[in-house]
């Protein structure tokens, strides 16, 4: 009973981010509106962590499983995938490269307090 208690909370927040999806004009999916609600539910106390520790720890056990249909889904498509190969090659290359570089810019600023030059 406890996992069903949590999984409804859960399943409250991402019902209210699709709400705010739907009322609120900014192009921010559902999913992302739900995620922050609990955050800052979170983060105020009104929830909790071991209002949903379990249920989240179980999600996140089972979330390689939920890309088995994305997955399936590209193998359909693969003829397209194939002839666009060298364009999807180029940007996840370049997006890896790009990420790396921020993260380590980031990373540098936090840790030497902002100062660049040291």
């Amino acid at each position: 009973m406890k996992y069903v208690c949590q999984l409804g909370l859960i399943l409250a927040f991402s019902l209210a981010g699709e709400l705010l999806a739907a009322l609120v004009p900014l192009p921010v999916p559902a999913a992302i509106w739900g995620m922050v609600l609990m955050l800052i539910a979170l983060l105020t106390r009104l929830l909790r962590v071991e209002m949903v520790r379990e249920t989240g720890r179980f999600l996140v056990t089972i979330l390689p499983l939920l890309f088995v249909v994305p997955t399936v889904g590209l193998m359909a498509c693969f003829d397209l995938v194939f002839q666009n190969l060298v364009p999807i090659l180029a940007v996840l290359v370049l997006g890896t490269v790009v990420t790396f570089g921020v993260s380590g810019l980031v990373t540098r600023i936090f840790t030497r307090g902002g100062d660049r030059d040291a």
